[in-house]
């Protein structure tokens, strides 16, 4: 049975990625080195699954749906910037995210929750919203991460609208990760106030 590797993620607006472009371009013009992950290739990921078996797909995709019945559209916005695990051996360069940040949370522990039932293994580690916009390689000059890290500690992009949820394919490349959707749910629970 053929396997596919997947996650589930949100999109982003065009201009909030021309955006976090142009962060990652004064970074490196700055001097700081690190594997940039390709503007394309950012989202708002809520669900990494890894290898999925192909014949599980409609069933994840049922899923999100059940999920995205019970989810309204929300309002967040890109905005601060970290690193996970933290300064004393940082491994991803990360743009926080906020705004409806609560409707976010509970979407991806329904949505969790909901794929246990079809034997995908639940997040260990609660949930916080973030774009990665990096991965640190070994040694980084940490001067620099640090200022890099002040720098745009106070930077945010307009508020947007998620809309929908979508399931991606990642296929491993010499040339990079190259993502493509394969199913695509649009939010549809009440408006919440």
């Amino acid at each position: 049975m053929k396997a596919i590797r997947a996650f589930i993620a949100f999109d982003l607006p065009d201009d909030v990625l021309e955006i976090i472009g142009e962060i990652q371009k004064q970074l490196k013009k700055k001097g700081l080195k690190l594997r940039w992950v390709p503007v394309c290739n950012i989202h708002l990921t809520v669900k990494f699954i890894g290898d999925l078996p192909a014949d599980l797909i409609d069933q994840v995709a049922g899923i999100m749906t059940e999920s995205a019945e019970r989810c309204s559209l929300m309002t967040i916005n890109a905005s601060g910037m970290g690193v996970f695990p933290g300064l004393r051996r940082p491994s991803v360069l990360w743009i926080g995210i906020h705004g409806e940040t609560d409707r976010l949370i509970r979407f991806q522990k329904t949505l969790d929750e909901n794929l246990e039932r079809i034997g995908i293994q639940s997040e260990k580690r609660p949930f916080r919203g973030h774009l990665t916009i990096g991965r640190v390689k070994t040694n980084p000059n940490m001067e620099l991460l640090k200022e890099s890290l002040r720098l745009f500690n106070d930077f945010q992009t307009r508020p947007f609208t998620i809309k929908e949820v979508k399931l991606f394919q990642s296929e491993l490349t010499p040339a990079g990760a190259v993502y493509s959707c394969i199913k695509s749910i649009a939010l549809s629970g009440p408006t919440e106030k």
